[in-house]
């Protein structure tokens, strides 16, 4: 185990319990990944931790105390999240949900989703994954009951993208529900699995009444869940756009399992700005537009992320919503801070001169934990806005 020394401005970080570490923080800079333990710069520990580069830096704190990180760690880890997500395992009407959520369940690095009874697990760094025999082992221990489980390596130098893991091979597609709702995923499939269970929240506000016979248009649909949660709760129509050639016949599943003939939906593939483009040329109007883009995008020579270009997405929504209509504006970009995107927001409708509430706010889902030192973890911005033009 490395002993590694901090600089003061990130020693009274790791004292508060702040997870994360960033290359600035470091006295020098690392050579190579391995557990380490923390010291100020008067050599007094502030814990012990891992050092590994992902997307969000460079390494975790996982125990303010000498703890060694061991299988009985892990185990304790996994007892922890198991008794947290208790009344998620008693919802008949939901079988998908976060089961361990990295720094909110106080081992960052480290994702694992739950699907009808298999798991998928996420690792985002090298060195969390070398650990991925004795996670596995103490995962075991304490969900004996899981049925099999899948992979995804989310870290820069992976060859690999997803790969089965251990246990019963999951059906395909392997049905799950949601607010009573059914949706299509499947494990080995890429990087995702056909829904993104942070959306949870949104999409029960769309199953429970908020679209019952209004129109509404879902861009950057993805598999179209949105669209599915409308239609199951008495949307009129729901119009789904993605460029991804797959999306149409992902979208046409998840109508299909939920009995609902896709043929009474609308669902195009092509660029989301093309799309604004058509609807103006052709009148078309939408009661509610959901707008999750993703925090990147390439088309082409046109790039689009939600710190530049959000504000446009907005701006061409409203050009297409009926009077009095409800724009959900969402993203899960964790380098825009919910008040900047909330600014982004306003400024936008501001610009186009039309009047609006900001009715409902979501943010991550219950189950995904989140640390309290750590609000950062709760990435997710989701704003619901009734629209007077």
């Amino acid at each position: 185990m490395k002993k590694i020394t901090v600089r003061t401005k990130a020693a009274k970080k790791l004292r508060a319990g702040y997870p994360l570490l960033v290359a600035e923080d470091l006295s020098s800079p690392i050579s190579e990944d391995d557990f380490a333990q923390f010291f100020d710069e008067k050599a007094q520990a502030l814990g012990t931790g891992y050092l590994s580069k992902q997307n969000k830096g460079i390494g975790w704190l996982l125990s303010t105390s000498s703890a060694k990180i061991d299988h009985h760690f892990y185990v304790e880890k996994f007892v922890q999240a198991r008794s947290l997500r208790a009344p998620f395992f008693q919802d008949e009407l939901t079988t998908a949900f976060r089961l361990f959520n990295g720094e909110g369940d106080g081992l960052g690095g480290l994702t694992i989703d739950f699907y009808n009874g298999f798991v998928v697990f996420s690792w985002y760094n090298p060195f969390i994954y070398s650990q991925k025999k004795a996670i596995v082992k103490a995962f075991q221990v304490v969900f004996p009951d899981i049925k099999g489980a899948y992979e995804k390596l989310r870290f820069a130098d992976s060859q690999l993208e997803s790969q089965y893991l251990f246990g019963e091979e999951a059906q395909e597609p392997l049905l799950v529900m949601e607010n009573g709702v059914t949706y299509a995923t499947y494990l080995n499939e890429g990087l995702m699995t056909g829904i993104f269970l942070d959306q949870k929240n949104v999409r029960g506000a769309l199953v429970n009444g908020l679209v019952a016979g209004k129109t509404l248009l879902n861009m950057f649909s993805y598999t179209g869940a949105f669209s599915v949660a409308a239609a199951v709760g008495g949307a009129s129509q729901t119009t789904s756009v993605d460029l991804a050639k797959r999306s149409l016949d992902k979208t046409r599943e998840q109508f299909l399992v939920n009995g609902i003939e896709p043929d009474s939906q609308k669902i195009y593939v092509m660029d989301v700005f093309g799309y604004f483009n058509y609807a103006k040329k052709k009148n078309l109007t939408y009661d509610i537009v959901v707008l999750d883009p993703p925090s990147f995008a390439r088309n082409g020579k046109k790039t689009f992320s939600v710190a530049k270009n959000y504000g446009e997405l907005v701006e061409e929504a409203v050009d297409i919503l009926e009077n009095n209509g409800t724009l959900i504006a969402s993203t899960n970009a964790a380098n825009v801070s919910d008040k900047k995107f909330r600014q982004m927001v306003e400024e936008s409708l501001k610009n186009k001169g039309v009047k609006f509430t900001i009715f409902q706010e979501e943010k991550l889902p219950a189950d995904f934990q989140i640390a309290d030192s750590f609000p950062e973890g709760n990435y997710l911005k989701v704003l619901f806005i009734k629209i007077k033009k």
